[in-house]
């Protein structure tokens, strides 16, 4: 996040092309990861792993090997969801008050499981490749970006002092933490030693750490102007992605339509969503009808820091995938003598208004992928904690109605709902009077933190095209 941070966008820069594959992240030596993971031989799959390590290392505050993570791999004939989150303990008592952050807002990292899950079910390198330049990062150091330098601040002194922009960090004890599950898989942060220093400073048991596992699941999907959208099931927010590109397809989407009907999706899905729950019928066309005619109530969400990117190569397999932490620095808990920084993911509970033991929160990290005519069109996210249902629609909106490319798409102002106020970034300020009709305080705003960073990836009539958000220090590259 860079809440208060005043700086000015630099002027868009075209999107990447790439004949044979692609890899957009919010970090450079990330997108370096995943194109190395090419040149080993390796697919899609295991060029997002790669990735996703080096962001654990380049954006601690945001992502971790103490957080969760979630993805949807188009296999190039068939879509595949995976839910790499993990639950509150078992032992959780659902009558003390959710907790924002510290031990007892800490739910069971899910992120290296997913990772192994991945590599295992889809990749060609091993595991102990993947995390080779995520090793290498955390132990040798790594430049600090402007964005990633301001979001920085406030972290735990475990980490070491706050790097400035362009200054080299190093996480050693992080990094040893890596070669440790390169070497012996994920059960060397589910069980052993890294598992009894997780559970000595928060309110997870070893037993909670030793019996997860990740989940594989079938995705929601929806039509949106001739492309299916494709997001995941609870416990995450995919739903009012879908739920919200449903009704504004009734109509005209126009500024003010997609806030309103965000809003009623987002209503929807804060009643909604729960672990486990069924939420197809709000896609129905019936119940989108009807519920477009409603009046939507104001929805307030908290800001969150997460890390999403995305990858495809030439045999047509491509991987949205979103990992995080939850708010900056997660739950503020590093696991003793691990570098670990654990999420603090258990504060969504406050969503449903208690802890629920054994069971996972409302989930903001939401991968997206479009397919046209059964085929893939490319991988597409947005983080920034709740605002991603928001951002979903309006990229897809930007992509799909307005035919702009995926650097374009993602560069465009956004609006974030927040209660009664609807903030309007950059030059939206100057449509204040599009949405004052709506009830809401129309607020401009230059802070460009509070509306996320996404990345994309479609399939060109050769190759693929791809853009990475100028609100992140990333970039998109392909070979």
């Amino acid at each position: 996040m860079l809440s208060g941070m005043a700086f000015r966008l630099a002027p868009a820069r075209p999107a990447a092309v790439a004949a044979t594959a692609m890899a957009a992240t919010s970090q450079p030596l990330a997108t370096d990861a995943a194109l190395r993971a090419f040149g080993l031989g390796g697919n899609a799959v295991d060029a997002a792993v790669a990735a996703a390590a080096v962001l654990c290392v380049t954006e601690p505050m945001s992502t971790g090997v103490g957080g969760d993570a979630f993805a949807l791999v188009w296999d190039g004939g068939r879509l595949h969801g995976l839910d790499a989150a993990g639950p509150a303990p078992r032992s959780a008592d659902p009558d003390e008050p959710v907790a924002e952050s510290g031990p007892r807002s800490v739910t069971v990292p899910g992120a290296v499981a997913g990772w192994a899950a991945l590599a295992a079910r889809f990749g060609r390198l091993g595991l102990d490749t993947l995390l080779a330049d995520a090793i290498a990062a955390a132990e040798d150091g790594f430049a600090v970006g402007p964005i990633t330098a301001a979001a920085w601040a406030g972290g735990p002194p475990e980490l070491g002092p706050v790097p400035a922009a362009g200054d080299a960090a190093r996480l050693p004890e992080l990094g040893a933490t890596l070669r440790r599950l390169a070497a012996d898989g994920p059960a060397a942060l589910y069980r052993g030693e890294i598992a009894a220093a997780i559970a000595s400073c928060t309110w997870l048991g070893e037993d909670d750490l030793a019996g997860y596992e990740p989940r594989w699941v079938e995705p929601l999907t929806s039509d949106y102007r001739g492309a299916t959208v494709c997001e995941l099931p609870p416990p995450t927010q995919g739903v009012a992605a879908l739920e919200g590109l449903g009704l504004l397809e009734l109509g005209e989407p126009s500024l003010a339509a997609q806030i309103e009907c965000v809003r009623l999706a987002l209503e929807d899905a804060f009643g909604r969503v729960r672990d486990g729950a069924e939420v197809r019928d709000l896609l129905e066309r019936g119940f989108l009808v009807r519920r477009r005619e409603d009046a939507a109530a104001p929805v307030r969400e908290p800001a969150g820091g997460t890390v999403y990117l995305c990858t495809a190569d030439g045999d047509g397999l491509a991987v949205s995938f979103i990992q995080s932490l939850f708010q900056g620095f997660g739950s503020g808990v590093v696991a003793p003598g691990t570098g670990i920084v654990l999420q603090n993911r258990g504060a969504c509970f406050a969503v449903s208004g208690r802890v629920e033991p054994g069971r996972r929160p409302y989930h903001t990290i939401i991968p997206g992928m479009l397919l046209r005519d059964g085929a893939l069109l490319g991988p597409f996210g947005v983080m920034g904690g709740f605002i991603q249902a928001q951002a979903h629609v309006q990229l897809v909106s930007a992509l799909l109605d307005d035919g702009l490319d995926p650097q374009a798409a993602l560069d465009r102002p956004r609006f974030r709902l927040d209660g009664g106020d609807v903030l309007l970034e950059g030059s939206l300020g100057a449509r204040a009077a599009d949405v004052e009709g709506l009830g809401l305080r129309p607020v401009p705003s230059s802070d460009h933190g509070l509306f996320g960073g996404g990345q994309a990836i479609l399939r060109g009539a050769g190759g693929w095209i791809a853009g990475s958000d100028r609100r992140k220090d990333g970039r998109a590259a392909g070979v």
